[in-house]
Parts: structure tokens; sequence; C-alpha cells
């Protein structure tokens, strides 16, 4: 596919990077924040005894917009070419993971800062060997070879040294494993690492490696931890500040995309302002630390959002602010009551009232659920057999159905669209970033900022 051309201003600032080049670079990536999402979190988060609507941070920092396609006939990106454009500005296929169409490497934005003697550092809520925070780390030719790429945070070196000096999110499943025990080799590298919060706060030098979970963490609506992309974030940049050089800090809100994917808009708004808790952390950081650019963007849209549906005026956050949990999460403890309790239960849980018909409907599918996966759980939905998670899967969707229609919640889609996404910066060369341009643009313009050190 043909590139846009938006690199003729970029170019003419190329001569004054070296002037202005930060000492520290703090990268954040809401995976599939469509605008959408940015309107949706300034209602959601607004005070309804006040007239006006209240700004968010994401209305503070909104200098411009990206187009995110891949290098093929799509025109829609997934998480692994997006995150590839972002991490080398160069374009790749869907599924890349920073390889290039002969499944050659590019070099990425954390390598570069590596070569230059700079601290790096991922920060996701998936784990860590996912799409996007594989991409700054890794090479590999499809974004699911999960076991490979994780191999390749060891494996791969930059002058004798690893790619990333910290690592935070999830992935126990994939480092810790019969065939190889990735974690015992970063800890005889000399990484401290942390396996639960409470460890994790306890972390006081680099390297450091902490996995939270064996996949993706918890979502933040049923997480017990409060805001965990806030308190990685906030822990990430305390061990990165003592760095001479400086740091390049690459911080994931990984599941907006799934909860866009599931079409799950308490999810989505759960995540969203967990994502915004820690873009408060990052700008207070340039605010004390004004060597430091901040730079948030998505690597696409997910979902296809839209506030208001069913051809109604209205969008009713008060709805969205009454759920309690994730559609699998409501679907689960639903399961695990009695008839007779359902009721009562569906009310704590979602604070909506339905009609007899739309009971009697959630009432049917929760049946048939129970059927195929009885009235107990696995604490791990991962490994669930194909016919239970379809089932599953129906019944989160009976429930997605009903805050979304009471909402006023619309979705073109479950998975990736092609709209631009939106490019927020805070620092001095916040000016670089606004307007419009490509994801190639955002990521050249901070290697460039590298490569003038």
């Amino acid at each position: 596919m043909k590139k846009i051309v938006f690199s003729t201003l970029f170019a003419a600032m190329l001569p004054q990077l070296a002037e202005a080049a930060p000492k520290n670079i703090i990268y954040m990536i809401g995976d599939g924040m469509g605008p959408a999402y940015l309107s949706a979190y300034r209602y959601y988060q607004d005070n309804p005894a006040t007239k006006a609507v209240e700004s968010t941070i994401y209305d503070e920092l909104w200098v411009g917009v990206a187009s995110t396609y891949p290098d093929d006939d799509t025109i829609v990106t997934d998480s692994a070419a997006g995150a590839t454009a972002l991490a080398t500005r160069i374009k790749s296929y869907n599924g890349a993971i920073s390889v290039n169409h002969q499944h050659q490497p590019l070099t990425t934005m954390l390598e570069i800062a590596k070569a230059k003697g700079m601290h790096t550092g991922i920060v996701a809520t998936s784990q860590i060997n996912h799409a996007t925070p594989a991409s700054f780390m890794a090479h590999n030719e499809h974004r699911k070879n999960y076991n490979e790429i994780a191999n390749d945070f060891v494996d791969s070196k930059v002058a004798g040294k690893f790619v990333a000096d910290l690592m935070f999110g999830g992935g126990t499943k994939y480092f810790i494993r019969d065939d190889r025990n990735l974690v015992a080799e970063f800890k005889q590298a000399g990484f401290s690492y942390a396996d639960n919060w409470q460890d994790l706060t306890k972390l006081s030098k680099l390297p450091a490696l902490a996995l939270l979970a064996p996949v993706g963490l918890p979502s933040s609506l049923d997480n017990s931890v409060a805001n965990p992309l806030q308190t990685m974030t906030e822990k990430a940049l305390q061990l990165l500040t003592p760095s001479e050089k400086g740091f390049v800090l690459m911080v994931e809100g990984s599941q907006i995309d799934w909860c866009g994917h599931a079409n799950d808009i308490a999810c989505a708004m759960a995540e969203m302002d967990d994502f915004a808790k820690a873009i408060r952390v990052a700008k207070a950081y340039v605010d004390s630390h004004p060597d430091t650019m901040l730079v948030i963007t998505a690597d696409h849209e997910t979902g296809g959002l839209s506030l208001g549906s069913d051809g109604v005026y209205a969008w009713n956050t008060a709805v969205i602010k009454g759920v309690k949990h994730t559609a699998p999460q409501i679907s689960r403890l639903l399961l695990e009551s009695s008839a007779n309790e359902v009721p009562k239960l569906w009310a704590t849980l979602t604070g909506i009232q339905l009609t007899t018909a739309e009971f009697a409907e959630l009432t049917l599918a929760l049946q048939q659920a129970k059927k195929v996966l009885g009235a107990k759980l696995p604490a791990d939905l991962e490994d669930l057999p194909k016919t239970q998670e379809q089932a599953l899967d129906t019944l989160s969707a009976a429930v997605k159905k009903q805050i979304n229609h009471y909402s006023k919640t619309g979705w073109t889609s479950g998975a990736h669209t092609a709209i631009d996404v939106p490019v927020l910066a805070w620092g001095k060369q916040r000016v670089d970033f606004a307007g419009f341009q490509d994801n190639t643009d955002i990521a050249a313009k901070l290697i460039g900022f590298i490569e003038a050190k």
C-alpha cells in the first residue's frame, strides 16, 4: 500500500532535534483507543451536578491524530503491525513483530536507545510478550509465537545487553515453562524479580522484572488491585529516574483493546480510567523533570464504538457506572448463584431493572450456559475447552446486550477499525506532534530525539 506523505514538515525539523532532544521519553499506547473512547471517558467522568462537562487529562494533552494502516491492502491494522510502526518507524504486515515482509528484523526504538547507553523499560497490563510490548523488544514473523517471543527477550541483545532494563506486566505462563525457565535466566543475569504486587513495591534497583499474572492481568474492573497500570507506571519511573543518560519507557494500556473486542463498555471505561491515572503520573513526572517528553497515542481503534444507539439521542453514563464487573465476571457470578438469587444479584451487579421479557431472555441464556458449564467455573478461564468457552461467551453476550441497550452504547465490530487515532503530548517538543501524521512519523520523531543524543 502506498504511504501517505506527511513528512515534509518533519524533515524541516530534523536539524533542530539535536538541540531540542529530551533526555527521557515516556511513550504511552492505549491499545484500541480510538477518538470515541476519549469522548466516552469525558462524559463518563463528568460531574452531573455541574452544568459544564468537565475536561479530562486526555482533552488537556490532545494535539493531533494519526493514521494507522499496515503495509498491505487491508487498511485495517492489527496490534502487531501497528506497534511495529510505532516502535520502528517502518510499516509491516499484520501479525509482524518488528520484522519486514522478508522476516528480517527492524531495529526498534528501545534497541536504538540501548545502543546510546540509555535505560529502557516496558509496562503493560497484557502479558509482556503480547503484540505491542513485544514489538518494542523482539522480532518474530508472527505475534502468536508467544514462547519464541519470550525467548527473544532473553536471547536478543544490544552490545551484549538486554534490550530492556525493566519489564512489568503479565506472562508467567510463557516465561516459566517446562522447556525453559526464562525468569531463572533473568535472575541469574542480575534482575530483581517480583511475582506479586507486594514484592513489586519492594523493587529498588534496575534491572527489574515483574510478572504479575499467568497471562494478562485481571481487568481493572475485576482486579483486586486498584489502578494496576498507574501503580506499575509509578514504580517504573521511580526505578528509571537515576539513569544518567536518560531512559525510554513504553507504557501500554493493553486491555482497552480487549474490552473493545468484547464490546464491553463498562470494562472499557475502567481501563480508560486506569490509563488516565497513569498518564497523570507521567505528566507530573514531566512537570518535575522538564527534560522529559511524553507522547501518547493508540495503535488502532477497536470495536467501532459509538455513543448513542438504536436511534435514541442519548448516552446513559449512569448505567455504565452502575456495572460492577466485566461481562464474563458477571456471568461467572450468575452461574454460581441459585435461580432464586439471580434477580437480586443481577440488580446488585448491574443496577439495571429489566422488563419481564428481558429477564426471561437472560434467564434462558443462563440456563443454557449452566448445562454446558455447570455451576462452578475454574479460577483461570484462559484454558476452557472450546464448547465451554463458547457457552460463556454466549452468556456474556446476553449480559452485554442489556448493558449496551440501556446505556445506548453502539458497536460496529468485534475487531479493529481503520479510523485515525488520537495523538497526545506533553513537554517542550509538544508542538512537534500537533496535527495530522502517520503512526510511523510519531516513531520517527521520537527516534530522531534518541539518535540526536
